[in-house]
């Protein structure tokens, strides 16, 4: 069984072939850094760090470029609106996402490039693009694409370049309103970076193609981002790196969008859900599986009844895993393989629906055997390597620091049932047990302290 994957730009589902084998190299668009994430942006961030977690699981080496867009007309707009520097207003928003990220445990990226970093890089492609015919400056300082050059420009999104609506041409020196810009002027009192044509700044499809080829190269596996994402952006970034010589991405992955009574997200909306918002009232491990759990191309309703209805279902999961751990002394889910119904559901375009289905029999499986008093340990093993995948391992270390009274208060009773174990064992002088109850969490981050008054326990602070 191989992985297999959607790809928006042949519209079919493609076999996983790396340019390298055992190798997955992906760039994903990341966050234009203009205010709070919100739970649009965190779809994105899970469903591309579930893939990231499977090729992990399946043994490919990964590296995954989130680029930050920290220059924009909007973080401009913004930051003017609120009274603060724009690099300043940038910073802070990055830090928000990061910090949405961590919350919501999805893996730092190998990489995390800033555009504003990479001036020289966007620099260095407008000028091959010049070159070669496909982009031209203006006396005022602009540099534009010549859409008209480029014979494949649409294949992306599916649109033929004679039929594209365009808007009327305002700009002076564009040759046609179809062309976007690759660099604009400097104006008044707005950041600059000089260039061979002017003091200005970047346009944002030219940033991702600068940073995917030095962060990547010129060809890579797998480009990421949200639907809306196909026209203009990823359309313009596959014509000017294709156009420069770059044969860049094999695959194109495009995740759906959160909507709200049917109508994407957006601020204009005003229906926009704040990831610092929902957190206030939901556990931060039972967000992240409702936003993981449909299939990333599949559109995700959003409404505070059907996060319910997943964190239950998440609850039941918990409650086998921490019940079958305190009973079986636990397990360490990177010795357990996951089912062959689970990989041939992840294998089919990462089908999470299927793939829950799978866990949740064995969860249902695992307390019928515990109920009868049976060796769940396989199935505890299985249940946990499965949610490991989907980024939700109840025990997973990322969930410890979870600011949140009732699974603190759980996790230390199941530590303390464990702990009555392992004093029992040693009453009875059986070590064997008692060392491997002791070995065990440690190896889930906790550290053991014997006293005259019993044993406690802590975080292992230590990181060993």
């Amino acid at each position: 069984m191989t992985l297999h994957i959607h790809d928006t730009a042949t519209r079919s589902l493609r076999e996983f072939k790396p340019l390298i084998s055992g190798v997955a190299s992906i760039y994903v668009c990341g966050a234009t850094v203009q205010s709070e994430p919100h739970i649009g942006h965190m779809r994105s961030a899970i469903a591309f760090d579930i893939l990231r977690r499977w090729l992990t699981y399946s043994e490919y080496r990964v590296t995954l470029i989130r680029n930050v867009t920290d220059i924009d007309d909007k973080i401009l707009a913004k930051s003017g609106e609120a009274g603060e520097a724009w690099w300043a207003w940038a910073y802070l928003n990055e830090r928000r996402f990061d910090e949405a990220y961590r919350q919501l445990g999805v893996l730092p990226p190998t990489y995390e490039p800033r555009a504003t970093g990479h001036i020289p890089e966007m620099i260095d492609l407008m000028t091959r693009l010049i070159a070669a015919g496909h982009a031209y400056a203006t006396d005022e300082g602009n540099v534009y694409f010549d859409v008209s050059s480029w014979s494949n420009y649409g294949a992306l999104s599916g649109q033929r370049v004679d039929e594209m609506q365009t808007a009327e041409m305002s700009t002076v020196g564009k040759r046609d309103p179809r062309d976007f810009a690759l660099w604009k002027r400097a104006r008044p009192d707005e950041p600059s970076w000089g260039t061979p044509w002017g003091p200005g700044r970047p346009g944002w499809h030219l940033e991702c193609s600068a940073m995917a080829a030095k962060y990547c190269g010129s060809e890579f596996d797998i480009h990421g981002g949200g639907l809306d994402l196909v026209f203009p952006h990823h359309e313009n970034e596959i014509a000017q790196s294709q156009a420069a010589g770059d044969p860049f991405a094999s695959y194109w992955m495009h995740n759906n969008w959160v909507t709200t009574a049917g109508e994407k997200m957006s601020k204009s909306l005003g229906n926009s859900l704040l990831v610092s918002e929902l957190l206030k009232n939901t556990r931060p491990i039972e967000l992240r599986y409702y936003m993981g759990s449909a299939h990333y191309r599949s559109m995700l309703e959003f409404s505070s009844k059907a996060l319910e209805e997943a964190a239950a279902g998440f609850r039941r999961v918990e409650s086998f895993v921490r019940r079958a751990s305190a009973m079986t002394g636990g397990v360490n889910p990177a010795h357990y393989s996951v089912p062959k119904s689970y990989t041939r559901a992840m294998d089919d375009d990462l089908g999470v629906p299927a793939a829950l289905a799978v866990l949740h029999d064995h969860v249902t499986q695992g307390n019928d055997a515990l109920t009868r008093g049976e060796d769940a340990k396989e199935l505890l093993g299985q249940v946990r390597a499965m949610s490991a995948v989907l980024g939700v391992d109840p025990l997973d270390p990322t969930w410890s620091s979870e600011d949140n009274p009732r699974a603190e208060g759980a996790l230390d009773s199941v530590v303390n049932y464990l702990l009555d174990k392992r004093e029992a064992a040693r009453s009875e002088r059986d070590f064997d047990t008692a060392d491997a109850i002791r070995a065990e969490l440690a190896s889930s981050g906790l550290a053991i302290e014997d006293g005259a008054n019993g044993s406690t326990w802590s975080f292992d602070e230590s990181g060993g």
